[in-house]
């Protein structure tokens, strides 16, 4: 699996700028792994990952495969988008099927550049929810009431889409619905816009960058009045306009900009962590002659499942996992410094995998 993360906001707040410095990104990466499938509205950038180097030198191999965010942009949405305003409504279908869904609100002032809505962040993000709530709601009123004799998973799912239908009916977002696991289970199939979990950039200017603990505090607590829930970690502040400039530099450039600005990485590296960290995702790490590469599960993975990831079948056909962490297998310089030290270990079928395991799955036929 991959991340995915489908953006949106107004027009004018800066996502056009955010999306071309993931594009600048994403030439590079694709110059490197050609296999890399990209329409004009999605950009596919790797995970900063500075363990996977080191990997490479210990096991003498010069490909690294790093995991993948997918952004998928579509046109600036605005009040009355669900009736057809604008073009924004016509590209909802592209996100339908992302993981988490990123709010981007103008925290700058500029008078080159139009201002769309209040020019208040929250009144400015409850105008896209409701939007995107609006939008469910048409989803969920093109569903049928079952007749005859009904399935249970049939029952099941229309009850959901009226609690969902009447909570979206009374501006309430289908997050917030009290779904039994499942309605929740079936109601995924629906790919409703507001049940996904949600994140926030706050696009200020280079100056605004250095104040964004106190700005994010703010913000969350704004929304929090307007009886929105979001966490501090929730929200990253982000120049649009300098992640631009920085895509556009080497790494040896760009460490030392950043160096200068006091800064310890990018905006986007900073996003694509908090994604990571809001889902609830991890990386395991596998290290062979071939090539060096970093998979992305979800925490509590089993070992069959994270082998899955690899490919579908050694879910049936896993035997067992040699498992070393990542730490153990760099000092003692791999399998074998690792494996003579006691610390590589063979795990089953019920091991949970951890953060920065490297792993070798033993496959049967």
């Amino acid at each position: 699996m991959s991340l995915s993360v489908g953006i949106v906001g107004l027009p004018n707040v800066g996502k056009s700028t955010l999306f071309n410095a993931l594009l600048s990104k994403q030439q590079a990466f694709a110059a490197n792994y050609p296999f890399a499938t990209i329409e004009p509205n999605v950009g596919i950038v790797p995970v900063p990952d500075e363990r996977l180097p080191k990997l490479a030198k210990i096991v003498h191999t010069e490909k690294i495969v790093p995991a993948v965010v997918t952004f998928v942009d579509i046109a600036g949405l605005v009040k009355g988008a669900s009736q057809g305003e604008g073009l924004g409504n016509k590209f909802l279908s592209h996100i339908r099927e992302t993981n988490v869904i990123l709010h981007v609100v103008r925290a700058f002032a500029d008078s080159n550049v139009v201002q769309t809505g209040s020019g208040d962040g929250v009144e400015d993000y409850l105008t896209i929810e409701t939007e995107l709530q609006l939008a469910d709601l048409a989803t969920l009123e093109k569903q049928r009431e079952p007749h005859g004799k009904v399935e249970k998973a049939d029952s099941i799912r229309w009850s959901a889409v009226q609690k969902l239908r009447k909570a979206l009916e009374d501006g309430v977002s289908a997050s917030r619905v009290e779904l039994s696991d499942d309605e929740e289970l079936v109601s995924r199939e629906l790919f409703l816009l507001t049940s996904k979990p949600k994140m926030f950039v706050l696009n200020t200017d280079e100056n605004g960058i250095m104040g964004c603990e106190l700005r994010i505090k703010e913000f969350v607590d704004a929304l929090s009045k307007k009886g929105v829930e979001a966490q501090e970690s929730d929200c990253v502040v982000i120049c649009a306009k300098l992640e631009e400039e920085l895509a556009l530099l080497d790494e040896v450039e760009r460490l030392e900009y950043l160096q200068s600005a006091g800064l310890s990485r990018t905006g986007l590296e900073t996003l694509i962590s908090a994604a990571y960290k809001k889902l609830g995702l991890i990386s395991f790490l596998t290290a062979g002659e071939l090539e060096v590469r970093a998979w992305t599960i979800p925490v509590g993975t089993k070992g069959p499942d994270a082998a899955g990831v690899i490919h579908t079948d050694f879910v049936k056909h896993f035997i067992s996992a040699k498992v070393c962490h990542y730490d153990d297998f760099i000092e003692l310089g791999g399998w074998k410094g690792a494996a003579e030290k006691g610390k590589v270990r063979t795990e089953g079928k019920s091991y949970v995998m951890q953060n920065s395991d490297v792993v070798e799955f033993m496959i049967g036929s």
